[in-house]
């Protein structure tokens, strides 16, 4: 007599389902597990194309009895360690999102619970956004976009510049800056990398060198990777964005709160400096009409990890880790490791 498939609970909305999950992720579920799925009657909020309705926190526990999987995503409320308190809880949170820290208590990891977080997925969505930006910025084309939309033609005032060979640096060797350096390996840039978790030798691999704060914000190019804790609260001070070379590029996908935001406005609209800001302290921000005219800033609403292909994408990118770790305890790119949990994102 074969085993019965495991039992996986879909705790997320059918539209927040549909979002996350394509086709052939859909045929796995099927084929693999047997699938409770969250109906309409148990979520809350009328919901957005932007923004689709979340879980119901009080449909949780019913939803996840008996299940050895949890697929969750954005609208997942938390999962209380309650869930596991009676020692045969689920096995495996697969989360078809970033994060997990919001999402449940790490004492479940010290429980052998496995946890996945499609975060690394999104990780090359915002390595896209970001070397996107760095070259829009570089090459000045919003000043060149305007000019034209305004009847005019060449800035001879203006020229773009490349980003071949040009120093960028990188602060946090996250998931996303990875990404990032993989992406900017044949431009044949000088990356320098200030992590303070980063090791020579991990360094070395990734074909960067490291450098101190100091020197990391002295780059042509500066993008910021890292997570929201608070040692990084407020780190890019002041005095490091006056560090930074006239004309250089700037750029945070990462946490609003890294950056003394003023400081890096204020740069901005001086014509000094270029920035391309996804994130905000706090959101939605409120910038004044100087912000919102100044050609040398890109703007956007905290998209750099939102892309129809990644988002499709993520439910079937934890749960080929969920499976072989359930086979077989391989810990796959999308494992949460425990013991990086206080650094983590």
């Amino acid at each position: 007599m074969s085993n019965p498939a495991p039992r996986l609970a879909a705790l997320l909305s059918p539209e927040r389902a549909a979002d996350v999950i394509d086709a052939d992720t859909r045929r796995l579920l099927e084929d693999r597990f047997e699938v409770v799925w969250a109906e309409p009657r148990h979520t809350v909020g009328a919901g957005s194309l932007a923004k689709p309705p979340a879980l119901d926190p009080a449909v949780v526990a019913e939803l996840a009895a008996g299940a050895d999987v949890l697929l969750t995503s954005w609208g997942t409320p938390n999962l209380g360690k309650e869930l596991w308190a009676d020692g045969n809880g689920p096995k495996v949170v697969a989360h078809a999102a970033g994060t997990v820290k919001n999402l449940i208590d790490p004492v479940i990891l010290d429980q052998g619970v496995g946890v996945f977080s499609a975060g690394p997925r999104i990780a090359w969505s915002v390595g896209e956004y970001c070397l996107a930006s760095m070259l829009t910025l570089a090459r000045r084309l919003p000043r060149f976009d305007g000019a034209v939309r305004g009847g005019g033609w060449k800035q001879t005032a203006y020229r773009g510049h490349e980003l071949a060979g040009a120093k960028v640096g990188i602060i946090g060797a996250s998931s996303t800056a990875r990404a990032l350096i993989t992406l900017l390996k044949p431009f044949g840039c000088d990356v320098v990398v200030y992590d303070p978790y980063l090791s020579a030798e991990r360094a070395a691999e990734l074909g960067v060198r490291l450098a101190d704060l100091p020197e990391t914000a002295e780059s042509v190019f500066l993008s910021i990777h890292v997570p929201n804790v608070p040692e990084t609260k407020g780190m890019i001070t002041r005095e490091l964005i006056e560090r930074l070379p006239d004309g250089a590029v700037v750029i945070n996908s990462s946490r609003g709160p890294a950056i003394e935001q003023q400081a890096l406005l204020e740069h901005a609209v001086s014509g000094r400096i270029y920035a391309a800001l996804d994130v905000y302290d706090p959101e939605p921000p409120t910038l004044a009409e100087s912000v919102l005219r100044a050609e040398n800033l890109l703007l956007t609403p905290h998209i750099a990890g939102d892309t129809a292909e990644g988002h499709l994408a993520l439910a079937g990118y934890v749960l080929k880790d969920a499976l072989q770790w359930l086979e077989d305890g391989t810990r796959g790119p999308s494992f949460v490791d425990p013991t990086l949990w206080s650094i983590a994102a």
